[in-house]
């Protein structure tokens, strides 16, 4: 096979490296970020200088947009028409520019996100702005080079008369680096900027004396005096942007929120519809209508609410779940020296000023040597003047104009440029008027060569010239600042009561994790005992609430499960309601609910008690479970269990209340000491022992009774023995005592307690054996016995088999009269 020279062998990685390097380095320079010193892209560039070399200029006529597009992409930049025509459209747009570039007649889009129309129907023509950014660029004052098809010179950046990064800001993704420069008031920018002439080691506390921050065109509230500073630092940060939000007072004691002004780059029309699904989803209660009353007077938006609607509230709302809110996210990444640089505030004024300098001093070169070019010239039509009969003899005695240039020069000793300029006068113009006309020019030549040597060997009057020039562009088109900066960023909290409907509920929880909310209609439209329940399940907690209410729900595996009452299902009554697995991740299948908790506000002197089946117990104040970030999906931890060890029972009590823990065990034994014992320690914690159990042991129950007084308790036994006591017969002890038995222990067959609870006379108590029989017994049939009973056989162990669960039958305290109330 021959071998060929035209194919190189080269590595994928390598020829992949290298030719998105290349990429890369084009996109960054030339594409996607704006050049430091006159803060334009290359293409925003090519633009401006294309319409000025077409004449296409502030003091013309309006041309087709299609005729500068054709203009710019055959000359200028060789990409699609449309990217050019965007950037154009965006350079005339007054919600996206502090100061506009380009004015355009026709349709140029809207704050709505409608594009323009196309650029067959549009036409633009400079602004005056931007004949200062192009200002002196005939006078070599900035570098041009070749043109894609080296047919026309461009310039690699304008001669910029303002500050235009900064005024005008910047937008743009590149490989590698993204840009949000944010744009400032043009007035404020050239005081900062003459300040750092004047003081070129100043601090960026003193420059934001005169630039405080972004002037957006759109207006609006800035927050975050502190975060600006920053972001001007190290050209990075995050401020918020606010509406500038009014709410007025319409007729019948109703309100309205009015919305004047929107964050920059805000679409106005995707606002509108984001509030006006607020309210058709009801996500809060009390707006009525959304409209968009905007027209060529101004921006206005238009939230009606109902009579009773708390406005305050909703428009908290909306600034933290629409746009009415925003945060900028400043990046301030430019150009500078051929590099991509990420640049505070006082690099991007270094810089200007820098390249201001720089286009001064050239500006003044080329109109040096154009002075004295012209100076000689006017020397040499002086002289002629005064030897005219002479000069005129000799140009009548040559052969030609190239003769007469040469006795000129022999015979006067002009230059050549003289004896050319001699030659080509006009006649009329040897009067006596161009005499004097003449030396006057001499005159103001004279002291115009003598100035600009001054600026080029002087800095002090080269920065004099450059501070008086940017005062004449402050006068002719600085405008008042439009976005109101506040020093602090304002907490948006929104008050649960804005959304939620207000409305009165029952509430049902199960022992296997069933929870529900019922409307009062249907619960009072059933019988209570009617509950949706499985067979094997019971209630635990059924109250009337209130949709501004919160449950705290204690787990048998130490875990806490918050719900606020309005996020509950709607379920009916008769239903069987949602398993909390459903919501909660680490909802075990074994995991059973001990406790339910209503509350309005988390108390300070409130604490839960936690008792465990293997003997431990612990105090934890309730506001260590203030709503956690992730509470929709998970529970948090209550008390920290050890290996199968699970809550048998939790209390929440007032702090220090003279209260007693009465814990019974398995194998009879009954301990009773005083809560104080008990330290208060957090929610991930163990907690201390409660109770010293033999091996095979474990707290069947414990529960919190008065240290004076008699708190009527119920036992039951495996054997179906009920005894009722008064757990305050067992002497007080200390913690972590075995305690005193509370049954009296047989030889043979022993009762084994399987379950121990306060209880009142009208309590009942269901009770279920080995072999599925369920007996319900009330605690009034059982009266109060000593200590050393073994109470009354309630079953038959023979016929039913062992009791092996036991429980309370939940009441409710909703009467038929709070759900007629309420109806």
């Amino acid at each position: 096979m021959q071998q060929r020279n035209d194919i190189q062998e080269m590595a994928l990685k390598d020829v992949m490296g290298d030719r998105f390097g290349r990429y890369s380095k084009y996109i960054i320079q030339e594409r996607a970020l704006p050049d430091i010193r006159d803060g334009l892209k290359p293409v925003q560039r090519r633009i401006l200088f294309a319409m000025a070399e077409d004449g296409n200029t502030h003091d013309k006529a309006f041309r087709k947009s299609a005729k500068s597009v054709g203009n710019i992409m055959g000359n200028y930049h060789p990409h699609g028409d449309s990217s050019i025509y965007e950037a154009m459209v965006r350079m005339s747009q007054d919600w996206k520019l502090r100061d506009v570039l380009i004015e355009m007649h026709g349709n140029n889009g809207s704050m709505d996100g409608d594009p323009a129309a196309a650029m067959r129907y549009t036409e633009a023509r400079l602004s005056e702005l931007s004949g200062e950014l192009l200002a002196d660029i005939e006078k070599e004052t900035v570098d041009l080079v070749w043109n894609f098809d080296d047919t026309e010179k461009e310039p690699t950046v304008l001669p910029a008369r303002y500050p235009n990064l900064l005024v005008n800001g910047s937008t743009g993704i590149s490989a590698g680096y993204a840009t949000e420069i944010p744009t400032h008031n043009l007035g404020e920018v050239i005081d900062g900027t003459i300040y750092l002439i004047d003081h070129p080691n100043a601090k960026l506390k003193k420059i934001m004396e005169f630039i405080p921050g972004p002037d957006f065109p759109t207006g609006a509230i800035l927050q975050g005096e502190d975060e600006i500073k920053n972001a001007y630092t190290e050209g990075k940060g995050r401020v918020v942007l606010r509406s500038k939000v009014e709410i007025q007072k319409v007729k019948a004691g109703r309100e309205q929120i009015v919305v004047s002004e929107l964050p920059y780059e805000v679409n106005k029309a995707n606002l509108v519809k984001k509030i006006d699904e607020v309210r058709l989803m009801k996500k809060i209660d009390g707006i009525t209508e959304v409209r968009d009353e905007t027209d060529r007077t101004g921006l206005q938006i238009v939230v009606e609410l109902r009579k009773d609607a708390n406005a305050e509230g909703i428009l908290n709302y909306l600034y933290k779940n629409t746009d009415l809110q925003v945060n900028y996210n400043f990046n301030m990444v430019a150009i500078d020296e051929q590099r991509p640089k990420q640049v505070g505030l006082i690099r991007i004024l270094e810089a200007y000023i820098a390249h201001r300098k720089d286009v001064i001093k050239r500006r003044s070169r080329f109109e040096l040597t154009r002075s004295e070019k012209r100076q000689h010239i006017v020397e040499g039509l002086m002289k002629a003047l005064s030897i005219l009969d002479q000069v005129i003899q000799t140009i009548r005695r040559s052969k030609d104009k190239k003769d007469a240039k040469n006795n000129l020069v022999q015979a006067f000793d002009f230059s050549e440029a003289q004896a050319e300029a001699i030659v080509s006068l006009q006649l009329y113009r040897l009067t006596n008027t161009d005499i004097t006309a003449l030396k006057k020019e001499a005159q103001e030549l004279a002291g115009n060569i003598a100035f600009l040597n001054l600026i080029l060997s002087d800095e002090t009057e080269l920065l004099k010239l450059m501070k008086k020039e940017l005062r004449e562009v402050k006068k002719k088109y600085a405008t008042p600042r439009k976005t109101h900066i506040q020093r602090e960023i304002e907490e948006i909290v929104v008050e649960t009561e804005v959304l939620v409907a207000q409305e009165d509920v029952v509430v049902s929880v199960t022992r296997e994790g069933y929870i529900k909310r019922s409307s009062l209609r249907s619960y009072s439209a059933s019988v209570p005992e009617e509950i949706g329940m499985k067979e094997t399940d019971y209630l635990i907690f059924a109250e009337k609430l209130h949709t501004l209410q919160h449950l705290l729900i204690v787990t048998s595996k130490g875990n806490m499960i918050y719900r606020p009452v309005h996020e509950l299902s709607d379920i009916r009554w008769k239903d069987v309601g949602e398993h909390l697995s459903q919501m909660i991740t680490n909802f075990e299948k074994d995991e059973k609910i001990i406790h339910v908790y209503p509350y309005e506000n988390l108390d300070e002197n409130k604490v839960f008690v936690f008792i465990s089946k293997e003997g431990m117990i612990k105090q934890t104040e309730m506001t260590e479970f203030d709503v956690w970030r992730t509470y929709k999906s998970r529970g948090t931890l209550c008390m920290n269990l050890k290996g199968d060890d699970e809550i048998v029972n939790a209390y929440l009590v007032d702090k220090n209340a003279d209260l007693d823990v009465f814990l019974v065990s398995r194998r009879n034994f009954g301990l009773r000491y005083s809560l104080d014992e008990v330290s208060v320690v957090g929610a991930r914690a163990a907690g201390v022992i409660s109770m010293n159990l033999k091996a095979g042991d474990h707290v069947v129950n414990g529960i919190l009774v008065w240290s004076e007084g008699d708190t009527p308790i119920t036992i039951v036994t495996q054997r179906g023995a009920v005894k009722r006591m008064l757990a305050q017969e067992i002497s007080s002890l200390s913690r972590a005592k075995r305690g005193i038995l509370v049954l009296r222990e047989l030889k043979n067959n022993p009762h084994r307690v399987v379950y121990m609870a306060e209880s009142e006379d009208d309590d009942e108590i269901q009770v279920i054996t080995e072999k599925g029989n369920v007996k319900t017994f009330s605690s009034k049939d059982y009266p109060i016995s000593d200590r050393t009973s073994n109470g009354s056989f309630l079953t038959d162990e023979k016929v039913d088999g062992l009791v092996v669960a036991a429980s309370q039958v939940a009441k409710t305290d909703i009467t038929k009269d709070d759900t007629d109330n309420d109806e």
